[in-house]
């Protein structure tokens, strides 16, 4: 019978296309990680993994068993998140994911009021880019996500928490740095700083500008927020961003936040969870705490 630990080996030498780093992310030897790949494939009559000197990868009957593979791990977390809920639904492990442009400026605002409400439950943050936390949210890797909404995200289930605004940075130089709000029509013809590709506020962002008539600035594309904040304020130029990371700043002698005039472009941040997840009263929790406290700050 195959043991889910080998389909635990075969999932990792696919996501990391190495033995040593697939027996590391694993908590084993590189030789005991290769040795049950190699057993399973004897106990199978097909082989799974192509190995190269280098490196390795997945033959074609590989790459299908490695699909299944996940599916089944998959569905023994499921058993054990039913079990550990049948005995407390709002005790055990949560683990909750985030994209860089929100978790450092909406965790401290949430995590000690969700502590307070869930102090049973053990909070664990994973901070990366939407197609990745998309993906493990449905290998059953994450629990939850709180991120910003995109209608392509399909096959889950949505609870909306809260319209975060986006604010326009300048430097106090800048010619709408005197303005109390700004229009769409102020952005025409002026060049907006954007995160790298992979940041889904840089599409939200440049969308709400092109439809202005602004236009995006290629002489940089910044890795984070903070990055696009020094920008602005050396002079170099403007950018939008969303308001909770605008919040509690000392750095308004460098840098002007100034809001948009109804209607405000924003982004709606939501709480997304596989269909048919077991933990839906720790959920319906986690959203009425995210809703509280944003209802109260914004």
């Amino acid at each position: 019978m195959v043991k889910l630990r080998d389909l635990e080996y075969l999932d990792a030498i696919d996501r990391f296309k190495h033995f040593g780093k697939a027996a590391e992310a694993c908590f084993v030897s590189q030789p005991t990680l290769s040795g049950q790949i190699m057993k399973l494939e004897e106990q199978l009559g097909l082989q799974l993994v192509e190995r190269h000197r280098r490196n390795v990868m997945l033959t074609p009957a590989g790459e299908q068993l490695v699909k299944e593979a996940r599916n089944v791990l998959s569905a023994a977390q499921v058993f054990e998140e039913t079990a550990r809920t049948l005995l407390d639904p709002l005790a055990g492990d949560l683990h909750m994911g985030m994209i860089p442009t929100l978790a450092p400026y909406l965790l401290p605002h949430v995590m000690e009021p969700l502590n307070e409400r869930l102090p049973k439950v053990n909070f664990y943050l994973h901070e990366k880019q939407t197609k990745v936390l998309m993906r493990e949210l449905n290998e059953g890797k994450l629990d939850l996500l709180i991120l910003p909404w995109l209608d392509e995200m399909q096959g889950v289930e949505r609870y909306d928490l809260f319209e975060e605004p986006l604010d326009l940075a300048v430097s106090p130089q800048h010619p709408l740095a005197d303005k109390e709000k700004v229009t769409f029509d102020d952005l025409n013809n002026q060049q907006l700083l954007t995160l790298e590709d992979g940041h889904c506020l840089r599409d939200q962002a440049l969308g709400y500008c092109f439809t202005s008539g602004a236009k995006e600035d290629h002489r940089f594309q910044a890795t984070s927020l903070e990055t696009l904040r020094y920008m602005v304020a050396s002079g170099i130029g403007m950018t939008m961003l969303p308001r909770l990371a605008t919040h509690n700043l000392e750095d308004t002698h460098r840098i002007r936040y100034i809001r948009f005039q109804t209607p405000e472009p924003t982004r709606n941040i939501s709480l997304l969870i596989r269909p048919n997840y077991s933990r839906m009263t720790c959920v319906r929790e986690v959203v009425s705490c995210v809703r509280e406290v944003m209802k109260e700050l914004f």
